[in-house]
């Protein structure tokens, strides 16, 4: 009987390895399997066949053959497992989903959730033409290259990604396109479909389970050979795969937020080398990791039409919040004459804050420790526990009835709109309004069939959307990330203002307003200029001074639980356990509380990412049990993206 070693899907760092069991023929590396491990029956993937019978241990058979994923995914999950600091079973379930049921005969929901795509261009430009032309190549060496797409929103990168696709599609070589927002994925869906038909697949966790499992199928069985999605597409069970796209690079939506805490930019360009793909990063605002690391290919300018002029507001000299006079002015003209507008505004709500002008303090979840956020159904939101309650009367704290509202979210200024300039219709795009199936898509389209209307939303309307007519683009508090206390806070606001930049004059000459109480700040002096290389080039000194990445890594662990004392004791255990690994290490530091539990972090910078999560890891997993008596919680995160 052959022997295979294989990983039972179970969360536990405590049963974090692999187990020898007897498997019949034609189970082999990638198979998705039943097992017995102690009383109970579980998940296990195959990771490797024909190994050696451990010694003084009376082997199990496994059960039945469930699934099974392509070899290549088993290794991209083990790899995943060591640099991020996870268990391989975390890692294996990213890349060996639940199946569920079959379902009836329905539409694919690439077909359903699609806008209407865009015929091929005349003629490429000279600079698309070199773009292709590189991508081709890489494609016909088949050894795994990295491309850094650069240039501004329109200067055509979507038209490089068509045309490098039908390349990859002409050499029977399937495509995996990542976009960092499902709120993306209509537009860039359609856009494919309109060129490569029912060989599109749309992948994101926004679908239901049985849609999921519907379009892996098609993608497993050689259907679908486009997989359009967010990060976890990356893990699509596509053989041959020949082209990786990651569009819109820059943003920080690539990184999942939970355990396992893999970075889809990341993991791609692990998945291109494994399988000698070539791997595209496309930007108008690339990372100063991706420019100090990346070859470059350079799209010089935008096609049709000039970049739109950038006009700072100095909202010292305003006295209108959240809509100054100048905004006002040219709300006025679109008004009058036509046209469409968008105003971001990264908050959503009312207000951000309920405040006491008498014993100063704000109204906070009792939960989290963060202020609750008015709504327009009259209650106060935590925007982290989802816990909602009704707005005081009078201050809970000191009994003053003088409660003030704080600042402005994407709901006042849709208010403040109406009364204002009631003839442009308002339509407000953030995670309330898209929550609902189908809303997102619905939204998109009325604004693009609308005259004399405004978009209104949070950083979702900056994000790759192209829409005809868009006269006129604000950021209306552009100070909102400067304040965040992270060494990312300026590239952020850079490419915030620079990407909603582009959303403005694509047809026609277009105005950008910046509203802001630091109009000397370096983010917005680049991005009034459109400057991106001076921006990257004084970015990556700074940080070069500091550090900071790409000249090292960062690497942060997370703990939680129930009370501070004990959730700062474990993070000092696990840094003693570190201090002989290479790096400096920072902390403890608390952290905000969240759904109630208490959490802090310690910090490291290390030039040896992997070593030092591998030896995190297993500090966490040889402390497993007593952080499970405790109800205490510990993550790695490499690479984090925020701090």
């Amino acid at each position: 009987m052959r022997l295979a070693s294989v990983y039972p899907l179970v969360s536990s760092r405590a049963v974090a390895r692999s187990f020898t069991y007897e498997i019949p023929d034609g189970v082999g590396k990638g198979s998705i399997v039943q097992v017995r491990l102690g009383r109970s029956v579980t998940r296990g993937v195959v990771v490797d066949v024909d190994v050696d019978a451990p010694s003084g241990i009376k082997l199990a058979a496994i059960g039945k053959v469930l699934d099974g994923i392509p070899p290549v995914l088993v290794d991209l999950a083990l790899w995943i497992a060591d640099y991020y600091g996870t268990t391989p079973a975390r890692a294996l379930e990213l890349v060996a989903p639940v199946r569920r049921a079959p379902r009836g005969e329905r539409p694919s929901p690439a077909e359903r959730e699609s806008l209407p795509g865009e015929p091929s261009p005349a003629a490429l430009t000279a600079d698309q033409s070199v773009a292709v032309a590189r991508v081709v190549q890489g494609l016909d060496e088949r050894v795994g290259a990295h491309l850094l797409l650069v240039g501004p929103t329109g200067s055509g990168k979507t038209e490089v990604y068509l045309q490098a696709c039908e390349a990859a599609l002409a050499r029977g070589l399937g495509t995996i396109v990542l976009v960092p927002e499902i709120s993306l994925a209509p537009q860039t869906v359609g856009r494919f479909r309109e060129r490569f038909g029912d060989t599109v697949a749309i992948l994101h966790s926004a679908l239901g389970q049985a849609e999921r499992r519907d379009e892996r199928d098609r993608v497993a069985r050689g259907e679908a050979r486009v997989v359009v999605g967010a990060r976890s597409a990356i893990f699509a069970p596509m053989t041959d795969l020949g082209l990786v796209i990651i569009d819109e690079e820059h943003d920080s939506s690539y990184k999942q937020e939970s355990d396992p805490r893999y970075d889809a930019r990341t993991v791609a360009a692990k998945r291109a080398a494994l399988e000698g793909a070539v791997a595209v990063y496309g930007s108008a605002t690339p990372r100063p990791e991706s420019w100090a690391t990346l070859e470059r290919i350079v799209l010089s300018a935008r096609i049709g039409a000039p970049m739109p002029r950038v006009r700072i507001v100095d909202l010292r000299r305003e006295s209108g919040y959240p809509l100054s006079a100048p905004l006002l002015t040219e709300l006025g003209r679109i008004a009058e004459r036509g046209g469409k507008a968008i105003l971001l505004l990264n908050r959503r709500g009312v207000t951000p804050a309920i405040h006491c002008r008498a014993c100063g303090l704000s109204r906070r979840c009792g939960s989290c420790d963060v202020a609750l956020t008015l709504h327009s159904d009259g209650g106060l939101h935590c925007h982290h526990c989802g816990h909602r309650e009704p707005i005081p009367e009078t201050c809970p704290a000191c009994g003053s009835v003088e409660l003030a509202h704080i600042g402005a979210g994407t709901q006042r200024l849709e208010k403040e709109l109406e009364r204002s300039i009631p003839e442009l219709e308002r339509i407000r795009l953030d995670a309330d309004t898209a929550a609902r199936p189908g809303a997102l898509r619905e939204t998109l389209e009325r604004f693009r069939d609308a005259d004399r209307a405004v978009l209104v939303g949070t950083q979702m309307v900056a994000k790759g959307h192209h829409f005809p007519g868009v006269d006129l683009a604000a950021v209306v508090d552009a100070d909102t990330g400067l304040a965040i206390p992270d060494f990312r806070a300026e590239e952020r606001t850079f490419q915030l203002v620079t990407q909603l930049a582009g959303r403005s004059g694509r047809d026609a000459p277009g105005l950008v307003l910046v509203q802001t109480f630091q109009p000397d700040a370096m983010p917005f002096q680049f991005a009034q200029r459109h400057d991106v290389t001076g921006f990257l080039t004084e970015e990556l000194e700074r940080r070069t001074a500091l550090g900071y990445p790409p000249v090292g890594h960062l690497i942060s662990i997370v703990a939680s639980g129930p009370d501070a004392a004990g959730v700062a004791q474990v993070l000092r255990e696990v840094r003693a356990g570190l201090e002989d690994v290479g790096g400096t290490i920072l902390g403890p530091a608390p952290l905000l509380r969240l759904r109630g539990r208490h959490r802090a972090q310690l910090v490291a910078k290390t030039d040896e990412p992997r070593a030092f999560a591998r030896r995190a890891a297993a500090l966490l997993v040889a402390a497993s049990p007593e952080l499970r008596r405790r109800g205490l919680t510990a993550v790695v995160d490499v690479d984090p993206q925020s701090l």
